[in-house]
């Protein structure tokens, strides 16, 4: 713990510190989507958004290199992406409830596929690794500010459309029945799930995104009985995970982003059988 410290404030180390401000400011985002995410058992779409980040990272590199779109970086690709990937997949569990599995799980392999086609046509060496797995350890202080960014939109919609929000997840029907937008919403939620799958992809990557979106929740959904407080669980629960991760992973040589996931997913079934047996 000592040495982490240490390690943490040495002068030469600062990309250890953004990575632990990172997994703090990212926290927030997490807790908050990830709660409605799991209230509304909407998890295989967010699966979906993140896979098709993949082929907007891939789009992003084949403009960079063979069009010489140099100001095109990897990130405006994943958040275009996942912003097109968020509207059709609402506009599909709206409209389309007979294929919506189909079309759905479509989507999720073609963008995929397609950002490896686009990476394959594009010359040069690229760390795939970084993208499915996660680096925490890259995050530069540009990371910051964008994480910072979104934290305030975040908190400022959900803080004005709270009730709407809470009424879409729990009874949309009802809600539609009162005059109010459910399908402006619900998109408007899948928007913002989207754009923090962009973040979680620099943390654990495309291919863990979903644990650290839901697991967190759910622990706090043993203890809560409130949504805010559920949310404010997840928000420190995701943080504890991040943080320890972190230094469990630079203490042991390990991939930052798998030991995530491998801690929170093994403390989430500890704590699930302990939940039951009390029960």
């Amino acid at each position: 713990m000592i040495e982490l410290l240490d390690a943490i404030f040495d002068p030469d180390n600062l990309f250890l510190r953004y990575a632990f401000i990172m997994g703090g400011l990212a926290s927030i985002c997490f807790g908050i989507i990830g709660t409605f995410v799991t209230i509304k058992r909407i998890g295989y779409l967010a699966g979906a958004i993140s896979h098709c980040v993949f082929g907007g990272i891939g789009l992003a590199l084949f403009l960079q290199v063979n069009m010489g779109l140099t100001w095109f970086d990897p990130i405006f690709g994943a958040v275009l992406a996942a912003i097109i990937a968020a509207v059709i997949v609402g506009l599909v569990s709206l409209h389309a409830k007979e294929r919506e599995d189909t079309i759905i799980g479509t989507l999720w392999a073609v963008g995929m596929a397609s950002g490896i086609l686009l990476i394959d046509m594009t010359p040069g060496y690229f760390n795939l690794a970084s993208y499915l797995f996660g680096d925490i350890l890259l995050i530069s202080g540009r990371d910051l500010l964008y994480v910072a960014c979104l934290d305030v939109l975040v908190l400022g919609i959900f803080i004005l459309f709270f009730n709407r929000f809470f009424s879409v997840c729990f009874d949309d029907e009802f809600t539609s029945l009162r005059g109010i937008n459910t399908t402006f919403f619900y998109l408007l939620l899948l928007i913002l799930t989207a754009l923090t799958i962009v973040l979680l992809v620099r943390i654990v990557g495309i291919v863990l995104v979903i644990a650290l979106l839901t697991i967190p929740p759910a622990i706090a959904s043993f203890y809560a009985k409130r949504l805010w407080q559920m949310m404010t669980y997840s928000i420190f629960i995701c943080l504890f995970f991040t943080w320890a991760g972190l230094g469990l992973s630079y203490s042991l040589s390990l991939s930052s982003g798998p030991t995530i996931i491998v801690l929170s997913g093994t403390a989430y079934l500890i704590l699930l059988i302990i939940h039951r047996l009390l029960r």
